[in-house]
């Protein structure tokens, strides 16, 4: 008994970073009990809007000319392994948590193939995993998250979700009558059926308008399709070009941005060094299956914590309910997708803006009020614009920009007590020099 207690020593040490949680033990028995109107409406509007960003990868994959078929792959991975790990993380934390992957990523992920092959670009997803475990395993994400404070990163935050504001507005251009239905329907359900959430009333309402406006379903097709193994393989090329800025991505930008909109939606404590580990684990199991990363969904993030998803201590469950949406679906994403195309995209794009109404709302009030108010607005500025360098996109330069333009002009406003008093207990002589 006494080696084995000492083999596990190693482990418990190396793991000890990581926040712990209720687990998951009585989950499934606590998912029955807090499951009701609120979060199920939000997990099935952010489970929705989870499916429809496959849409995004297939876009990508087809500017970036690869197969259709290796497309189609990609989604179906996407929503099945992260469909996975996205019942484990919010369930053992009882958070709302929903998991997802890294859409500049995915991008990134589309571009590099052409360049070092698909083994290769598996292979450096792989390292890009790895990277991630490492610094969560060490403790590492309390120091990220002092290094780019939270109204910068609300900032960014703010920045990227703005569009889906202006996006739900959008149709009241080319498609008014729907758009004012579906977008009226959620306000009066919200000021007279205080017992229906509203989401659930928009959507009822949007679908039974399209169904009455004559929405052509035709072209939708019934297929099946599970996720298949691939060995990745390795190159310096590949990990210099896209494992390495993917694993910044996932550190500095992903993790930080879901731990944000978690705490700004009043939770207290966001589990980071867990996040990042979860989402390298899954980035590593990625690799083998044709995908590109595992993290916490930022968007779907927003959907779940909102006071749509009810108290909050019950919104975990839309969450979970995002999972099970993803990994149901996964197989048959051939005929979902053939199913969103036949829907006009304003529909999509009118209950995401609506959702995360109070999200942009909280998200803008932490970035303009406090500390840091020149490296919020600069990383609003530059998550708003849509810039790329280096093949990078906006949302990560963000938090990088933001954070070394407000450590230039803003650095009292920056708290490293934690880390002056850790590095005096480990060096008491030298602090004291």
């Amino acid at each position: 008994m006494a080696s084995d207690s000492n083999d596990n020593k190693p482990l418990e040490h190396s793991m000890r970073h990581l926040e712990k949680g209720p687990g998951l033990a009585s989950a499934p028995r606590d998912f029955l009990r807090d499951l009701n109107a609120d979060n199920l409406s939000a997990g099935v509007v952010a489970g929705i809007f989870g499916l429809s960003a496959g849409i995004i990868h297939i876009s990508a994959g087809t500017a970036a000319g690869l197969p259709k078929d290796f497309t189609l792959l990609w989604v179906i991975s996407y929503l099945f392994i992260n469909g996975l790990f996205g019942l484990i993380l919010p369930a053992y934390y009882r958070l709302p948590l929903p998991v997802a992957n890294s859409i500049p990523g995915a991008l990134l992920f589309a571009a590099i193939i052409p360049v070092v092959g698909l083994n290769e670009a598996l292979g450096a997803t792989l390292m890009a995993g790895a990277i991630s475990v490492v610094v969560a395993l060490a403790g590492w994400m309390s120091l990220v998250m002092r290094l780019i404070p939270m109204p910068i990163v609300m900032g960014m935050v703010a920045g990227v979700l703005l569009k889906f504001g202006t996006n739900m507005v959008m149709p009241l251009q080319n498609a008014l009558i729907p758009a004012v239905v579906m977008i009226t329907a959620f306000f009066l359900s919200a000021r007279f059926l205080r017992r229906i959430p509203p989401l659930v009333v928009t959507l009822v309402v949007g679908v039974l308008y399209m169904a009455l406006s004559g929405a052509d379903f035709a072209s939708v097709e019934f297929s099946f399709r599970m996720p298949e193994f691939i060995m990745p393989a390795f190159s310096v090329d590949a990990f210099l070009a896209y494992g390495l800025p993917l694993a910044l991505i996932l550190v500095g930008m992903e993790t930080p941005a879901g731990v944000g909109l978690v705490k700004g939606m009043g939770y207290k404590e966001a589990p980071a060094n867990a996040i990042t580990f979860v989402g390298g684990v899954g980035t590593m199991v990625s690799a083998f299956f044709n995908l590109h990363s595992t993290c916490i969904a930022a968007p779907m993030t927003g959907i779940c914590s909102s006071p749509e998803a009810g108290t909050h201590d019950k919104r975990w469950v839309a969450a979970v309910i995002v999972g099970i949406i993803f990994v149901v679906a996964a197989p048959f994403y051939g005929f979902v997708f053939s199913l969103i195309e036949a829907m006009p995209s304003y529909f999509i794009a009118i209950i995401a803006g609506l959702a995360l109404l109070r999200v942009i709302s909280s998200a803008m009030h932490i970035t303009f009020s406090g500390k840091h108010e020149v490296g919020a607005m600069f990383s609003f500025l530059i998550a708003v614009s849509g810039l790329q360098i280096f093949g990078i996109g906006a949302s990560f330069w963000a938090l990088i920009l933001g954070a070394a333009i407000s450590m230039l002009v803003e650095f009292r406003d920056f708290d490293f007590s934690r880390e002056r008093e850790a590095f005096r207990k480990r060096f008491p002589a030298k602090s004291a020099g």
